[in-house]
């Protein structure tokens, strides 16, 4: 008997987890909330592919993203990140990290909402400044104080963030509690939609 317990709790996980990845995932939110770090997880836990748009605008472009920013500029950068993240939401289950400002960009975030299921991972300024100090790769910080520019860019996005029909908070624990927070909710928000 127990083990006829432990084979139906498995095949309710597994159902959970079918049911959770029913079409792409599209994670928005500021920089350092982790996007990418908890995107490769979740896909993992999900067994879906991950895609990081940034670095898929990377390969695209051939130079890095600070770099298209110092010689093309942001609004180049967004025309051209809008026709990736295009590509990465064709419907196809995946889970998919966004820039900072994607979501923010109204074509994108139309795309976005249209074709995927958007989740916006929220956490308190004190743990995005502490996460974007580990990596100097982020333009919008060079030469500021990121806890003034985080502050700011919360202020202005958090409205076009807020679009997203999920919003999962990103704490300063273990990011595994983020992704399955994640998976109960995409469960929740897919369930109706076998």
């Amino acid at each position: 008997m127990e083990c006829d317990a432990k084979i139906s709790s498995v095949r309710s996980v597994a159902g959970k987890l079918r049911t959770a990845a029913l079409r792409p995932i599209t994670l928005v939110g500021l920089m350092g909330v982790g996007k990418t770090t908890v995107g490769k997880r979740l896909a993992t836990r999900l067994g879906l592919p991950f895609v990081d748009a940034d670095a898929e605008i990377e390969v695209a472009c051939g130079m890095t993203i600070p770099e298209i920013f110092e010689r093309f500029g942001e609004a180049h950068f967004r025309d051209g990140e809008r026709r990736v993240i295009a590509r990465l939401v064709d419907g196809a289950p995946k889970v998919v990290a966004t820039g900072g400002g994607a979501f923010v960009q109204a074509d994108t975030r139309a795309l976005i909402l249209e074709r995927s299921l958007a989740v916006w991972l929220d956490a308190d300024i004190e743990t995005l400044v502490e996460r974007v100090q580990k990596r100097d790769t982020r333009p919008l910080l060079a030469g500021s104080d990121p806890a003034t520019v985080l502050r700011a860019l919360a202020e202005v996005r958090a409205p076009f963030y807020a679009e997203a029909p999920i919003t999962v908070r990103s704490s300063g624990g273990p990011h595994a509690e983020t992704v399955e927070a994640i998976i109960a909710a995409l469960f929740a928000a897919n369930r109706g939609r076998k």
